[in-house]
């Protein structure tokens, strides 16, 4: 087990993330009074994952893949959507950072292959272009 990290979305909520053997993605959740059982969520992360909620109910997880590319997927309250890319030029070795302050509106950060600190966000409505920090 690699990379773990844990996120809740509300009272008696507990999401947790980790990376396997084969660097896939696993989830479990605690519902206040049980552990579900493993649930595969495949990708092939080169990163430890990063995981936020902006709602009851919304989870957005975030890994950097070998071709140095931030990817994530999402929960909807209903459903796991796809690994889905979000671009970048980023260090696979680095993790990535995120944060949500509000409804509809995730931050995410990650370091580069250049050194530096990049920076995506969803507004709501689409994800912002990366910019340097």
């Amino acid at each position: 087990m690699d990379g773990l990290t844990a996120v809740s979305w509300g009272p008696g909520r507990i999401d947790l993330f980790w990376v396997d053997d084969t660097r896939a993605l696993w989830h479990r959740t605690w519902d206040g009074g049980a552990w579900s059982g493993p649930e595969p969520l495949g990708g092939t992360l080169a990163s430890a994952p990063a995981v936020t909620s902006w709602a009851a109910g919304e989870l957005e997880v975030f890994a950097v893949f070998p071709d140095g590319e931030l990817w994530d997927r999402y929960w909807d309250g209903a459903e796991w959507h796809d690994w889905e890319t979000l671009g970048g030029d980023l260090d696979p070795a680095g993790q990535p950072a995120t944060s949500s302050w509000g409804a509809d509106r995730i931050d995410v950060f990650a370091p580069g292959r250049d050194g530096r600190l990049w920076h995506r966000w969803w507004d709501g409505e689409q994800w912002v272009d990366w910019e340097q920090l």
